[in-house]
């Protein structure tokens, strides 16, 4: 079965919750509000014509200053079973920063909505752990958000981890130049 075929059949069965379809070099995207997600995902991993039973991945888009809703959650799922995909596009809000997990449904998700959280911010309720993955626990905001500051720069705001780093980096350089040294010697 083709994605845009696919796409149709989920629109028909949650008219109200599909906001547009879009289809891209033979590729669909369904493009659904977050209320619904869980049930629109529960759809597509038990239809047997569908049987979504691999989740490829999800990640995090956000569009800050291009649209609005500002971020979107991206699910690209594929059945082994009929060997056909499809994306589907959740939208969510920065002021509701939320949207319902996925892991009772597929497993692998689990890490997927950790790192989508860590780096976005995104947090997926009803997660069986939803904390850092990438990042150090202390870490204060979320480094792929488009307004994430890129200058190490920020004085009291630092990291206090990264100032470590570079302490120890400054006292192990010592052995840098001895060991370096040596190595012209022989």
């Amino acid at each position: 079965m083709q994605s845009k075929e696919i796409a149709e059949i989920v629109k028909n069965r949650f008219p109200t919750e599909i906001k547009e379809i879009i289809e891209f070099h033979g590729q669909a995207s369904v493009v659904v509000k977050k209320d619904m997600i869980k049930d629109i995902m529960a759809y597509l991993h038990n239809t047997p014509e569908f049987y979504f039973d691999y989740l490829q991945d999800l990640c995090g888009v956000d569009y800050i200053g291009k649209k609005e809703p500002r971020f979107e959650v991206v699910y690209h799922l594929y059945s082994l079973r009929h060997k056909h995909m499809i994306r589907i596009r959740a939208e969510v809000s920065e002021d509701e920063c939320s949207i319902d997990s996925v892991v009772d449904i597929w497993a692998g998700a689990n890490w997927h909505e950790r790192e989508c959280f860590d780096m976005y911010g995104i947090e997926f309720k009803g997660h069986p752990d939803m904390r850092r993955i990438l990042m150090p626990e202390d870490w204060q905001g979320y480094p792929l958000r488009k307004d994430y500051p890129l200058k190490s720069d920020l004085g009291e705001m630092e990291w206090k981890g990264y100032k470590e780093v570079l302490q120890i980096s400054e006292k192990n350089r010592q052995h840098e130049v001895k060991f370096s040294a040596s190595l012209k010697r022989k």
